[in-house]
């Protein structure tokens, strides 16, 4: 028989016993929950890096195919070009040197220029106000030419653009090449350029850029990233004579199609991919010559590298905005639809997902125990990219071990390039002010 006082201890420990059970029922819920979660968060995961990867597979395949179909229709036209060379029908080219401060250099670049294999040309030298002996060396160098004439015109400092309308205006030739002071151009530069304007549609040819400075881990990947990311997308363009950017250190033009629209604005940071989206958007040709080669110096220290990649990703954000009209009107603008959303997505779009993609797997890897499936995942991603050197490396002509440095290509300088240009384009947006700014040369071309 139950007493009452047996009753009333009976009372908590049933209690006890149901918040026991609860308590445990919580803990295998939680545990379920988490265990679903997880699964859930892995599943997303792996979703997302499959269509991530499918995309990034998808543009290396785009870009090696048209690439190597440019690469093999190069090599039938220069088989044409070469039988109808005649040097006493070839057209007087104009040679543009934009200089500010650089005396350190000058007189070799101007030296290598006059050893080019071409026989009609001028060299024009505009000293844009340096502060340093640059218009001094100059002269000496127009002193002692004879063969080639070597003309030079100081004026007030107004910038690099400012500096080339001034040679366009004063250029004799009918086709105007354009480079740096500070840049070193192949014996073969004005011949090969030449023969693309065969094409009365081609406004300008591009040429390649090469670092010569390659010695440290900094310049290597910077060569690298010139021979497989420049020069790849530069030959997959130029198979439909669409290239976005006519390169600063070496762009060959017609002297009529930069006439027609003004030449080189003000007003970004990337004067020559605004120039060069100018001229597509008025129905202009663009293609490209690998073996036209201008040979620079580069940053060799991380800090000059951001100062010289915020400058062009701000201009290329720049000039994105000018022609923002563009963007939204697909059946009058064309081709250049296509072509600004592409610079859209390579350089906004493209480094913003790579970066937040990174860090959300980093987290993931951590918190959810899939490491194994992100080591994968770069796996996959520095396997495409040492295919995607290997073909660049040959198809270009270089060195072989530049390949070596593929995986930390991947693994470390793509992430860094896409950080800095998450800054710089957020800096962009927020409308902060950033001088043009001026990489200091070693001279060690």
């Amino acid at each position: 028989m139950t007493t009452k006082s047996s009753a009333r201890l009976a009372w908590p420990k049933a209690g006890l016993a149901i918040a026991l059970v609860a308590f445990v029922g919580y803990q295998i819920g939680q545990r379920g929950l988490a265990e679903a979660s997880q699964n859930l968060a892995s599943a997303t995961l792996l979703a997302y890096l499959a269509v991530f990867f499918a995309i990034v597979g998808l543009r290396y395949v785009v870009l090696i195919c048209f690439s190597f179909m440019e690469h093999v229709d190069s090599l039938v036209f220069d088989r044409e070009m070469e039988d109808q060379d005649d040097d006493a029908m070839m057209p007087f080219i104009t040679i543009v040197v934009p200089a500010y401060n650089e005396g350190l250099l000058i007189k070799q670049s101007i030296a290598s220029l006059l050893e080019l294999d071409y026989p009609r040309f001028e060299v024009l030298v505009i000293d844009d106000g340096s502060t340093d002996d640059t218009y001094v060396r100059a002269k000496e160098m127009a002193l002692q030419s004879e063969r080639v004439p070597v003309r030079v015109i100081t004026k007030r400092n107004g910038g690099k653009s400012d500096a080339l309308n001034v040679g366009m205006a004063h250029a004799r030739g009918s086709f105007i090449l354009n480079m740096d002071g500070d840049t070193v151009l192949s014996r073969n530069v004005l011949r090969v350029c030449i023969r693309h304007f065969r094409d009365p549609r081609v406004g300008a040819v591009a040429g390649s850029v090469k670092i010569y400075n390659r010695e440290n881990l900094v310049t290597r990947m910077q060569a690298l990233e010139y021979i497989e990311g420049l020069a790849m997308a530069k030959k997959a363009q130029s198979y439909m004579r669409i290239c976005n950017i006519v390169p600063g250190p070496l762009g060959m033009f017609r002297k009529d199609a930069l006439q027609e629209v003004r030449g080189y604005d003000h007003d970004t940071f990337a004067e020559d991919c605004d120039l060069t989206f100018k001229l597509l958007m008025r129905g202009w040709h663009i293609a490209y010559e690998a073996r036209a080669i201008a040979w620079v110096e580069t940053p060799s220290r991380l800090l000059d590298l951001i100062k010289q990649r915020y400058r062009w990703s701000r201009g290329i954000v720049q000039t994105i905005a000018k022609h923002k009209q563009v963007l939204f009107q697909p059946k009058k603008s064309g081709i250049n639809f296509y072509i600004l959303w592409y610079m859209g997505f390579e350089n906004v779009v493209w480094p913003v997902t790579s970066v937040i993609s990174n860090l959300v797997f980093i987290y993931m890897g951590l918190t959810h125990g899939v490491i194994l499936l992100l080591l994968y995942w770069w796996l996959q991603l520095t396997l495409l990219d040492v295919i995607a050197a290997t073909f660049c490396v040959v198809m270009e002509r270089e060195d072989i071990s530049m390949v070596a440095y593929a995986p930390f290509f991947r693994i470390f300088y793509v992430l860094f390039i896409d950080v800095v240009k998450v800054f710089a384009n957020l800096e962009e947006f927020l409308g902060l002010k950033m001088s043009w700014g001026k990489l200091e040369r070693q001279g060690k071309l």
